[in-house]
């Protein structure tokens, strides 16, 4: 089966070389026969005329019929190869040199006479053969007795029976043969030649296929590159094999980052399950109680249990809020609805929502008068998000007595925004998860209101927004989340 290119390829090269071989035979032969033709009637064409002066045919202006006879004969012996006819006005064969059983015909086609007559300007010109029923040949003719006075025509076939059986014969031989083979083994040649070009042209490509078929078989995880370091692509195939190359590097980076993502997945879904059964375990403890011991319990207490209970069904709710605004997020399900707006108005309102909390925990917040400030482009909503996220975890982190202050200023890289606390600080270590879901110090989920994802909320926002966050943070020194808002002019919407 032909199931290769190159199978495919030598296949068609042989069946192009036996159609260009049988069209040379053909055509070769065609021409060689329609050569002779055209020469043995150019150089026979006085013939018929010269029988008649030559052999006395003609006497005291009537046709000679012995010396026809004569002439028959002796032509069917000396030159066999053409043959005689003798026709009326009407092209009516009256006698003839052939033998008699072999005459089909006894009526010629006087058209091509008389263009040959008539002085042809090409030939072969091709007249009616006697001994076949639609077979034409070359000849030769003149009237007789003569042009002036004309009463039948002498009609002479070049090739008769004779000829085209010497002419088989010959066709037959040693040298027919010869030059035949010749042929074969030059086109053999010539077909083993294309052949051996065919594979080096194909060996390439065939690499190429068992690299791909490798690739799919160790289950896109091992790529042989097909260039070397040092190649260069120079046409078609090296180009597909470059392409190729890229094309599994890619794939292979994507397989790696589906397998990180499906571990983080199940870290996130394992994460998730604890962060969201506490809560809910603590909830589900409390109103079993009171359905148990409600009619035992005074009012006091039936109101704890009732307030524990609630406000774990808070932070349970807030939990699953944050769940699907960060999948929201990472789904790029929301998008910002980015417009210029003054950036130090919104750090305002943001800190004058957070003033009475500040007081109930004691703690100072207040924001430094921010200098003329161009706009920037982001979106409001979400932007306020992120200083809400950064101020409720300074809130979580910061001591009775603390501060957080909010600064403003402009940079060659856009509006930024500075959150400081003077709260307890993160670890050097983790630093680089801190924008992490679920991240805690140390490792661990929080166990109190904080499920981890503020953060990495805001992380998202920021990157959607073609902003940026970074933090820095001294154990026992506090904390600084600085926040960098592209300007109206610089901002580069994506797709």
């Amino acid at each position: 089966m032909l199931r290769t290119l190159y199978a495919k390829l030598a296949a068609g090269l042989v069946v192009l070389f036996v159609t260009i071989g049988l069209l040379y035979a053909l055509i070769s032969t065609s021409a060689t026969r329609y050569y002779l033709q055209e020469v043995n009637q150019a150089f026979n064409k006085e013939l018929a005329r010269n029988l008649v002066a030559d052999r006395n045919l003609v006497a005291e202006g009537r046709l000679n019929q012995e010396a026809l006879k004569e002439t028959f004969h002796q032509y069917m012996v000396i030159n066999p190869s053409i043959e005689i006819y003798l026709l009326d006005l009407q092209g009516k064969i009256l006698a003839y040199s052939a033998d008699p059983g072999k005459v089909k015909r006894n009526h010629v086609s006087l058209e091509p006479l008389m263009t040959f007559l008539g002085g042809a300007e090409s030939y072969p010109l091709l007249g009616d053969d006697p001994r076949s029923h639609d077979g034409q040949k070359a000849f030769s003719v003149t009237p007789v007795p003569t042009t002036d006075h004309p009463e039948g025509y002498l009609y002479v076939v070049l090739r008769g029976e004779e000829f085209d059986s010497v002419d088989k014969v010959v066709r037959e031989s040693y040298f027919m043969r010869l030059s035949g083979w010749a042929v074969v083994a030059s086109l053999g040649l010539g077909l083993l030649a294309g052949l051996i070009v065919l594979r080096l042209l194909t060996r390439r490509l065939h690499r190429l296929s068992n690299l791909i078929a490798t690739f799919h078989q160790s289950n896109f995880t091992s790529h042989q590159p097909y260039l070397l370091e040092h190649s260069k692509s120079s046409d078609e195939v090296d180009q597909l094999g470059a392409t190729f190359d890229q094309m599994a590097e890619h794939i292979k980076g994507q397989l790696d980052q589906l397998k990180e993502q499906d571990s983080l997945r199940r870290k996130l879904v394992a994460q998730v399950s604890h962060d969201l059964r506490t809560p809910l375990a603590s909830m589900m403890g409390y109103l079993e109680s009171l359905e148990l011991k409600g009619e035992e319990m005074g009012e006091p207490e039936r109101k704890e249990y009732t307030g524990i209970a609630l406000r774990q069904a808070k932070r349970l709710s807030k939990q699953v809020s944050e769940l699907f605004e960060l999948a929201s997020l990472d789904a790029r399900e929301t998008q910002p609805n980015c417009e210029p707006f003054p950036p130090a108005e919104l750090v305002q309102d943001v800190v004058q929502k957070y003033q009475l909390r500040a007081n109930q925990q004691q703690i100072q917040l207040s924001m430094t008068p921010p200098p003329a400030l161009p706009f920037v482009f982001a979106d409001i909503g979400l932007t306020e998000r992120v200083l809400e996220n950064l101020i409720e975890n300074a809130f979580t982190h910061t001591p009775t007595n603390g501060r957080i202050i909010l600064s403003i200023d402009d940079s060659d890289s856009g509006v930024v925004i500075r959150v400081t606390d003077t709260g307890c600080g993160i670890k050097a270590e983790d630093i680089p998860h801190i924008f992490d879901p679920f991240f805690q110090s140390g490792g661990k989920s929080s166990a109190g209101d904080h499920a981890g994802l503020g953060l990495a909320i805001a992380k998202r926002i920021m990157t959607l927004q073609q902003g940026d966050i970074q933090v820095t943070s001294a154990l026992g020194s506090g904390t600084r989340f600085t926040i960098i808002l592209p300007l109206a002019e610089t901002y580069i919407p994506s797709d």
